[in-house]
């Protein structure tokens, strides 16, 4: 039997933490999409159908994680509730009416993207919902956000899976999924190191298939090693960041700073020192264009080009890397970030 596709439109009038919570969604069967940007408060839709039982439901929403394990997030026994991990004081339960089970996520990090579970048991309308939380643009299905290609000071290939993932998160960002790199590659994206993915694959965009990269009579796409061993083998990442909660800025001074001196003029001003994703999320997402090298939280140098013009990425627009330079040469500047507060 084929699935009815509805689309749901939702405004919550209530108010959480001072902003109004609005909910876009797709319904189909029991699986529901909802797209959300960054730092929104959103509600993941779940309830009971039919009559609610004297003693109360029993709730569980636990987030669904990529190797088939499962991270609790809250869990509710009448009156006792208890929320778990990151999601602690950040999730509630709407509760309009007995049956609903509706969670309310407030302040949506990159961590929060993915596949939720609502059981609700009562013993005898006993239910399961499935919800994927996903990253909305300005358009429904348009995503905001950026990927880009890692790897640490140590070099290339460096990296196994769980190494990538601290690697992306200190960089305010998280391991990229295919569907996210597919779209870079689409809109251009051509890279010959390849990268972990969140599902354990390692692959790489081409958009000009040359000799080193696959060789040059295959055609262009995303070349893909398949499924590699987690702990053992080694590549860069491909990490997604969104949109950013802050400033980035460039910190115009009078001379040139060593890393430990650009980090120390960042907190002077109010901010800290900028990660990679800061630097991507600003150059893709903002436009923002500035020809001077600066120093980056992870001790690298790169500067943001949206305008290509002669001494300043002349063929492309792009964040060029000039490398992981020596932390005490007093050749750079710095860019700084400003959290929203």
């Amino acid at each position: 039997m084929r699935g009815i596709f509805v689309f749901i439109e939702t405004k919550w009038e209530k108010d959480v933490c001072g902003s109004t919570m609005y909910v876009q969604a797709h319904h189909s069967g029991s699986r529901i999409k909802v797209y959300a940007n960054r730092g929104d408060n959103i509600t993941l839709p779940c309830r009971l159908d039919g009559q609610s039982s004297l003693f109360g439901n029993r709730i569980k929403w636990a987030k669904l994680e990529d190797d088939s394990s499962e991270t609790n997030v809250l869990i509710s026994m009448g009156l006792h509730k208890k929320t778990y991990g990151d999601f602690q004081d950040r999730v509630y339960l709407l509760e309009v009416d007995d049956n609903d089970a509706t969670l309310v996520i407030t302040d949506l990090d990159l961590n929060d993207y993915g596949t939720y579970r609502c059981e609700i048991i009562n013993g005898m309308n006993d239910k399961i919902v499935e919800v994927d939380l996903e990253l909305q643009g300005e358009k429904l299905l348009s995503f905001t956000g950026v990927v880009f290609p890692y790897s640490p000071r140590l070099g290339r290939y460096n990296l196994n899976f769980q190494d990538a993932e601290t690697a992306c998160l200190e960089q305010d960002a998280v391991v990229a999924s295919f569907e996210q790199l597919y779209g870079e590659w689409r809109n251009g994206m051509d890279w010959c190191n390849a990268g972990w993915l969140n599902d354990g694959t390692v692959q790489y965009p081409i958009t000009k298939p040359r000799e080193p990269c696959g060789g040059v009579r295959t055609s262009a796409g995303l070349r893909n090693y398949g499924r590699q061993n987690k702990s053992n083998s080694r590549y860069d990442v491909f990490c997604f960041t969104a949109s950013l909660k802050g400033r980035f800025y460039y910190l115009i001074l009078p001379k040139k700073l060593n890393f430990d001196e650009a980090v120390n003029a960042c907190k002077r001003d109010g901010a800290e020192i900028a990660k990679v994703g800061h630097i991507y999320a600003a150059w893709k997402l903002q436009g923002y264009d500035r020809c001077d090298a600066g120093w980056l939280a992870d001790g690298s140098v790169r500067y943001p080009i949206s305008r290509p013009r002669k001494n300043c990425s002349p063929t492309e627009a792009a964040v060029r890397f000039v490398g992981f330079p020596d932390k005490k040469q007093k050749l750079y500047g710095v860019y700084c970030y400003k959290p929203q507060l």
